[in-house]
């Protein structure tokens, strides 16, 4: 977003905070090219929608998308107390009325951005290219993102029809469960970078954990799919998972 306040208030050029110690790095080869990081905010509809993509080859981040978006279903009296609860205690609440776009409008530009890095053609369709957007639990894709595309009477895009979520490759691949981000994180002893609850920050943190992942030897591949010919049933890859 070129937004000049959106861009004052938060860092897009994160290659630096994410930078990973490959010196004793145990990489393995990955099935996928690129990861899309991706942590949702907003219960009643979604409010930030933060993706951050990294190369699995270099562990380094590429670029990253981030938006806050405006429901669409409440009322204006609504939004202002539900935005001053959510992020008026983190300093960004001005910068949200300042710069939401409509959840419609927030998926059109992330075409273009999964456009503008070849891991989807807007004349094709279909699923994302050599690329997968991984999630901490299942909630943003499997729940979510299908409500509030009813809710904006759209259609579910293809490319959210398979994602990774973390916590069953975390269980799979350290055998021990990990109910979310923090725990993942004090485990692997990776300090929390800016605030818990703010998607772009949580995006980072996942994105952390991911990298320290990918560094220790996991093998990060689809963990979820929907049937598509009745997306409402999701399929899960791994028998021992987080529930």
């Amino acid at each position: 977003m070129d937004d000049p306040i959106h861009l004052e208030k938060f860092n897009h050029h994160c290659t630096e905070e994410l930078k990973v110690n490959s010196i004793n790095s145990k990489s393995r080869s990955q099935p996928l090219d690129f990861l899309l990081v991706l942590d949702l905010e907003g219960k009643i509809e979604i409010l930030e929608f933060p993706v951050l993509l990294i190369n699995t080859k270099t562990m380094k981040v590429v670029d990253l998308f981030h938006r806050f978006v405006r429901p669409s279903e409440m009322s204006e009296q609504r939004i202002n107390e539900y935005i001053e609860g959510k992020y008026g205690k983190l300093g960004v609440d001005r910068v949200w009325h300042d710069t939401a776009i409509s959840f419609k409008e927030a998926i059109k530009q992330l075409e273009d951005w999964i456009t503008q890095h070849q891991l989807w053609e807007k004349e094709v369709g279909g699923c994302l290219n050599r690329a997968a957007f991984v999630t901490c639990g299942n909630w943003d894709l499997k729940t979510k993102v299908p409500q509030q595309c009813r809710v904006s009477r759209m259609k579910l895009p293809l490319y959210f029809m398979e994602w990774i979520n973390l916590k069953d490759i975390y269980l799979n691949f350290y055998k021990r469960r990990a109910t979310g981000m923090l725990t993942m994180m004090k485990e692997l002893k990776i300090q929390l970078l800016g605030s818990h609850h703010l998607g772009i920050d949580d995006t980072k943190n996942i994105a952390r954990v991911l990298q320290h992942m990918i560094a220790d030897g996991a093998v990060i591949q689809i963990t979820a799919r929907r049937n598509p010919h009745t997306p409402e049933n999701v399929e899960f890859v791994f028998m021992n998972r987080i529930r």
